[in-house]
């Protein structure tokens, strides 16, 4: 298995630096959403269609009568501006900085793999083409729009390329792998007066210094020193003038926890603080909260399988406070997550998720085929 593997990888280079070159933002990847449907058809898999327009599903079906069980690519770019390289993003000011290129072609070579073999698995394995993991969340649209329920699906799998991993690599962990996260923002409304008579005002600007410190006692007061959660606040803007007092300030920051007790109360905490910080400076404090991904947490048997399947190459991974929205299938099935090795100081991949500088050993590519094989075998599927 492993030489025809290592015979792809010419072939899956090309794939991923076509699709490198195309990257499109969620919901609105049709180059992308076109080129891997060509290709599934050209590999001859049996069943292919679009889900939510830009999403793409194939089915390869199984000769036995296992569950079927699915593999998935996220498959959106970010407005990242990439630097001059030989297959750079043909479109200016988006790029595939997070590794996506890779994953769908991961999942591309593992169904040219599996339509290659004289023996079919011993049940139906579908290959989801996800659109928007970066958001709005395109797990969760694919899931309300019911993939789980028509595929019959028992089990879902998916991996992300991770330079904080050394290349040769998979690092997962059963549980709480990747955090549940949520974005808040809060509004203080005082009233303006001149900066030389700051009585006849409420000072909004004040009310916003406080709440930032209050807020920020929640992690140490209100949450168990046994759990974990995070709430940063990035962004403050307010006021008119420097001799006016402020009549108005926003913040916003992001939240997250790995665990949903713990994100709400999270949420209760901050609207309860907020409300009485602001009205003790005479102000009214207003919150408003995006929840976005759940927490990826990881079915303890598909993770033994992993083990199973990787061996040496195995490792146990701390937990991420990063959020991704593959959680939205394990809120509908088992799943499993984990990372495939991409750090190499010696080659300079080291970079991480997000940058312009991002990018990896394509060698990865068919050890990501390997994984996917190598877990089919030790969930007794082929």
């Amino acid at each position: 298995m492993r030489k025809a593997i290592l015979n792809m990888e010419q072939e899956l280079r090309q794939i991923r630096r076509d699709l490198h070159r195309i990257p499109e933002l969620g919901l609105s990847e049709h180059k992308t959403a076109a080129y891997i449907e060509n290709m599934l058809h050209t590999l001859g898999v049996d069943e292919v269609e679009r889900c939510l327009e830009t999403g793409v599903i194939g089915l390869i079906r199984g000769k036995g009568t296992e569950k079927p069980i699915a593999f998935r690519a996220d498959m959106d770019a970010l407005t990242v501006q990439e630097p001059p390289r030989p297959y750079a993003s043909c479109h200016e000011g988006l790029m595939h900085a997070c590794g996506h290129d890779g994953h769908m072609t991961i999942l591309l070579g593992f169904a040219k793999y599996l339509m290659a073999q004289k023996e079919r698995p011993k049940g139906d394995v579908v290959l989801i083409f996800q659109p928007a993991e970066e958001g709005p969340g395109g797990a969760r649209l694919m899931v309300e729009a019911g993939i789980i329920e028509k595929y019959n699906i028992s089990k879902v799998i998916g991996c992300h390329i991770f330079p904080d991993v050394p290349q040769g690599k998979i690092a997962c962990r059963a549980g709480g792998m990747m955090a549940r996260n949520g974005e808040v923002s809060v509004r203080i409304l005082g009233k303006s007066s001149h900066g030389a008579q700051p009585h006849l005002g409420a000072d909004a600007l004040l009310a916003a210094g406080a709440v930032i410190n209050g807020l920020h006692t929640i992690l140490s007061r209100n949450i168990s020193p046994l759990e974990s959660g995070i709430l940063s606040f990035g962004s403050i803007h307010g006021g008119e003038a420097c001799n006016i007092v402020a009549k108005e300030v926003c913040i916003e920051g992001t939240m997250r926890a790995f665990s949903d007790e713990v994100y709400e109360k999270m949420v209760q905490r901050i609207e309860a603080a907020v409300k009485f910080i602001a009205e003790g400076y005479g102000c009214e404090g207003v919150v408003a909260f995006r929840h976005m991904y759940r927490v990826v947490n990881n079915d303890a048997v598909l993770v033994h399988a992993l083990e199973k399947a990787c061996g040496d190459s195995y490792l146990t991974t701390p937990p991420y406070m990063l959020a991704e929205d593959f959680s939205f299938f394990q809120q509908a099935v088992p799943g499993l997550f984990f990372f495939l090795g991409a750090g190499n100081e010696e080659k300079g991949f080291i970079h991480p998720l997000h940058s312009g500088d991002f990018d990896f050993d394509e060698k990865i590519l068919c050890f990501g085929v390997e994984t996917y094989m190598n877990l089919l075998l030790a969930l007794g599927l082929t």
